[in-house]
């Protein structure tokens, strides 16, 4: 198992909490001290923002869903693409003028944008009003560093270079309440080309199974309806442990706990997805008939510069073995058009495969170089307003495409877990089946949180409507 933090680094850890409050206590007399933790980025993102927001919790603070008005605001970063930095360093002005107003407010920091030294330092030139900066493999520090910023430390910076650690039994204030993300792994070992995260979040290190297992089996106890499995490469957790234990075994031994839930899982490699995988799947009654499986580009070529270690047909003959199996799977993916050396005809390659596959939906972007990746030094002579017009075309070909399988539910009864108020209508409460699509039907006796059957009456390109039956 990955390096495992120490019972006696995190008892250290909760002593700090517990000064913190006390100094918070003695600050704040009048009122509680409130916070704002924002993640931005992949839903491993959201989970780390999930514990950052639990010790914040248990130090003593109130949580905010705005950054106005709080005592703390931490944003928790992303370095996948460019425009996830702008968005920070916009929204760091923001902050900034309100730390005007309220001079000791405490801005900090973390997650994979900061763990590169070229941003931290822009942070330390540009943004001297920013307090707190922390990397992806000390969050578990948090109460340590704000112990310090409360007790007179101006700053505190923590950038440290690492493979890797797994924190165990950290606070958790989670975001929904009935459904819950479970890291199963952290940090990666594939090094594609245009992927900063090996850099950022250090190498493959899997939780043991029964911290992964107990974490699942309490969430379901406490009425917990979809358990989201997460890592950057699902299908490689055990592949570090020495029990034997791989991620099949894992779905199978979750799909056995008593309870009403369903689980999900992301991401999946392809070159790591597995013929016993999708046995596995179809064996499973609560594991979802959906599978997202990032594909990158259509072509071989373009593929071996990724280092994406599959070629088409190799993606195609898991793609194909699964939809023999689970005759209703539905498919999603990413897709990076404009790699560097990229030129129309693989374009065109990509354009085939989606019509091959059918995705239920794409999420598509235009490819943005990454500082400290060997795609960021490769020769690339399409301009962007090319890249652009693929853009286009690609996203016109998807809409067909989702228009054409939600249009072939009509008429089928789904299982819908509710999750939220209608996307355009308060009457309407939307919802995702078993296979990922989207459904909003009229409130009726429905409640969010719960599943119910719906029968699809209509189909439109993002989502599919039902009513209740």
């Amino acid at each position: 198992m990955g390096n495992l933090v120490s019972p006696e680094e995190l008892l250290c850890q909760a002593e700090y909490m517990k000064k913190c409050e006390d100094i918070l206590k003695s600050n704040f007399s009048n009122r509680q001290p409130i916070c704002y933790v924002h993640s931005y980025g992949c839903q491993g993102n959201v989970a780390d923002g999930e514990k950052i927001k639990g010790m914040l919790a248990q130090m003593g603070y109130g949580l905010s869903n705005s950054a106005e008005g709080a005592d703390v605001v931490i944003f928790n970063t992303c370095a996948i693409r460019e425009n996830a930095h702008d968005r920070v360093y916009g929204n760091l002005g923001m902050l900034i003028h309100y730390k005007k107003k309220n001079p000791e407010m405490i801005i900090g920091l973390c997650g994979c944008m900061v763990q590169q030294d070229h941003v931290a330092k822009k942070i330390k030139d540009v943004f001297p009003g920013v307090n707190l900066v922390f990397g992806t493999h000390v969050i578990h520090k948090l109460p340590e560093f704000m112990y310090n910023i409360l007790s007179g430390s101006k700053k505190v910076y923590n950038i440290v270079d690492s493979d890797g650690v797994i924190a165990e039994g950290l606070p958790v204030v989670r975001e929904s309440k009935f459904k819950a993300s479970v890291p199963i792994s952290y940090g990666c070992n594939n090094f594609c080309t245009y992927c900063i995260v090996p850099y950022v979040k250090g190498r493959e290190r899997s939780r043991s199974f029964d911290s992964i297992y107990n974490e699942v089996k309490e969430l379901v106890d406490s009425g917990y309806k979809e358990i989201m499995l997460l890592g950057q490469n699902v299908n490689s957790y055990g592949n570090d442990l020495d029990s034997g234990v791989n991620f099949s075994y894992l779905l199978s031994k979750i799909n056995e706990i008593n309870g009403d839930f369903r689980v999900r899982f992301m991401t999946s490699h392809p070159k790591d997805a597995t013929k016993e995988l999708i046995d596995t799947i179809a064996n499973c009654d609560k594991v979802c008939n959906h599978l997202h499986l990032p594909v990158q580009c259509g072509s071989d070529k373009i593929l071996k510069a990724m280092n994406r270690k599959y070629t088409v047909s190799q993606y195609l003959d898991i793609v194909d073995y699964a939809k023999k199996k689970i005759p209703d799977i539905s498919f999603t993916s990413d897709i990076i058009v404009g790699f560097p050396g990229e030129i129309y005809s693989d374009f065109q390659e990509t354009l085939k495969l989606i019509k091959e596959v059918k995705y239920s939906s794409l999420f598509m972007f235009i490819f943005s170089p990454r500082k400290g990746t060997k795609a960021e030094l490769m020769y690339d002579p399409i301009p962007k307003e090319e890249k652009s017009k693929w853009l286009t075309e690609l996203i016109n070909c998807q809409n067909e495409i989702s228009a054409e399988v939600h249009a072939n539910c009509v008429g089928k009864i789904e299982r819908v877990l509710f999750d939220g108020i209608g996307r355009t209508d308060d009457n309407m409460l939307t919802g995702r089946t078993d296979t990922n699509l989207v459904v909003d039907c009229k409130r009726a006796n429905l409640k969010i949180g719960e599943f119910a059957d719906v029968r699809i009456i209509k189909a439109h390109r993002m989502a599919l409507i039902g009513e209740l039956v």
